[in-house]
């Protein structure tokens, strides 16, 4: 055989044996289960085009090709679509990932849906191992047990932990810094649970194994506690004092420049978790130790200890309410509170989309959603309801009232009896609430497709009641089925709400002016 030909055969076998994990990582992210009894395979991709087959559930479909909300797959000797809505994609498993929480207040369930049971909560700047993502979802360990985030609120990078993680030195205390921590027979999330401990409890380490400390118990019992959950001093205290404290990166990427301006030169970039010790802040930037050298990092990108926070600033700084417009700057949303109120909940479904989308489950994942973005801008975002719960109209009024709100943004998806409106709508009720109505409607008008019905007054009781400057979306029509495959979808969310983001900065904005 020719020395040529031969030689091409070893490059294509070896090039095929260097690219066949991508390819089976590829196969493997695309794939879907079917979650339904029985799901209508179509010639294309809507629900006017002819049915050629059918599959059933659990059954594993290969996806070639995907257009809106359908899925193109092989079936038999063609290919077919079929609806996105009735599938379940499937779990990729993450190795030596965690991830880094963007907000405070982030819910970890127990499944990768928002209408599950709510666990616990992690704070900005928190890490943890991840295990698996789903769609959307992130399954991550949480004080000992697995639950479940959503992937629009953390930043997923390599996980930090060094191979071998000495117990730091003259530290022999060992201080838990969670509500409830579990005691492990070995140094392994896998291992048997033996036991709980409580936030500030205090132990004396026996030993260490990477991220992992042995201590002695009351009792006398010795067990392994997971050493992310607590902090480590010389002796026991009632409480553990850092000399200026560290921030933790929340973005892939952030860069750490010369000087406290985002015109200054880039020192050097730091990904999602990773901690520096500060030596100051001065006005929205910290100046951090990296190495033997120092660099600046804005606020608005990282999460602060708490020491951090308690820094004494410029004397010229100080935080006082009359003075929100003095400290704000342009582009910011920095020292402002937002309560984001999802429409519904509980028993209260509202309305019920001709596809069988319930309101309550997608105003709760809009207002997650805005409520990521705007806690980024810096501003102080409460949410009425974070779960499948019933808030009465008053209490999400009077939650608005107690907080001082500069702006209050209820969450709806429409509905009427005719099939054929679509549209969205702003509502406002005081000619104080106007205004933001205006700016927050372009804002949405400029991001997503669906015919613009303008602003309008509406007699809600969350905006007639509100004190507040106060208004009411409706995103879209469930009543049309066109319009609820559109609105429902990831996309739509991340456009719509990018849409309200930029309308309250815009409204903000003018403020300075």
């Amino acid at each position: 055989m020719n020395t040529k030909i031969i030689h091409r055969i070893t490059v294509i076998f070896l090039s095929t044996l260097l690219l066949l994990p991508y390819v089976q990582a590829d196969a493997q992210e695309n794939e879907v289960t079917v979650n339904v009894a029985s799901l209508k395979v179509r010639t294309g991709p809507g629900l006017t085009y002819d049915t050629i087959g059918t599959v059933t559930k659990n059954d594993k479909l290969d996806i070639i090709g995907k257009e809106n909300d359908w899925l193109q797959i092989n079936f038999g000797g063609t290919t077919g679509w079929v609806a996105s809505w009735y599938t379940t994609k499937e779990s990729l498993k993450l190795s030596n990932k965690q991830i880094v929480s963007k907000v405070n207040q982030l819910n970890v369930r127990t499944e990768p849906t928002t209408s599950s049971a709510v666990i616990g909560q992690l704070k900005e700047g928190d890490t943890s191992n991840a295990y698996q993502s789903q769609e959307d979802w992130v399954e991550i360990d949480y004080q000992g047990q697995k639950g479940w985030v959503n992937q629009s609120y953390i930043t997923v990078t390599e996980q930090t932990i060094k191979e071998d993680t000495p117990l730091p030195s003259g530290k022999n205390i060992f201080e838990v810094s969670v509500n409830t921590l579990n005691v492990r027979s070995k140094a392994d999330l896998t291992s048997k649970t033996i036991g709980q401990v409580n936030k500030g409890d205090q132990f004396a380490v026996i030993n260490s194994d990477h991220n992992w400390v042995q201590v002695e118990l009351k009792n006398g019992d010795k067990g392994w506690l997971y050493s992310f959950y607590g902090t480590f001093s010389s002796s026991a205290t009632t409480g553990t004092e850092k000399e200026n404290g560290t921030i933790t990166i929340l973005y892939n990427g952030t860069n750490l420049r010369s000087d406290s301006t985002t015109s200054s030169e880039v020192v050097t970039r730091a990904d999602a978790g990773t901690t520096f010790p500060v030596a100051e802040k001065t006005n929205d930037w910290y100046k951090v130790m990296v190495g033997d050298q120092t660099a600046y990092v804005a606020s608005w990108v990282v999460s602060a200890s708490s020491t951090t926070s308690n820094l004494k600033k410029d004397p010229e700084n100080k935080v006082k309410t009359d003075k929100k417009k003095a400290d704000r700057k342009k582009g910011t949303l920095k020292g402002l509170t937002i309560v984001v109120d999802a429409g519904h909940g509980g028993n209260d479904r509202g309305t019920t989309g001709a596809l069988g989308t319930d309101e309550k489950d997608i105003t709760l994942m809009t207002s997650e959603l805005l409520s990521s973005k705007l806690q980024a801008a810096g501003a102080n975002v409460i949410l009425t309801r974070e779960s499948d719960e019933y808030v009465d109209l008053r209490k999400r009024v009077s939650i608005g009232h107690q907080v001082d709100a500069d702006a209050f943004i209820s969450l709806h998806y429409d509905a009427i009896d005719n099939s054929s409106i679509r549209g969205f709508t702003t509502y406002y009720m005081h000619s104080y609430q106007k205004e933001l109505a205006t700016y927050v409607h372009d804002g949405l008008g400029n991001m997503i497709s669906l015919k613009d019905r303008g602003t309008q007054p509406g007699d809600y009781l969350v905006l007639r009641e509100n004190k507040q400057k106060a208004i009411l979306i409706e995103l879209g029509y469930l009543s049309n089925a066109s319009e609820e495959r559109n609105v429902t979808t990831q996309n739509y969310r991340e456009q719509a709400t990018h849409g309200i983001y930029n309308g309250i900065i815009n409204y903000f904005n003018a403020q300075l002016d």
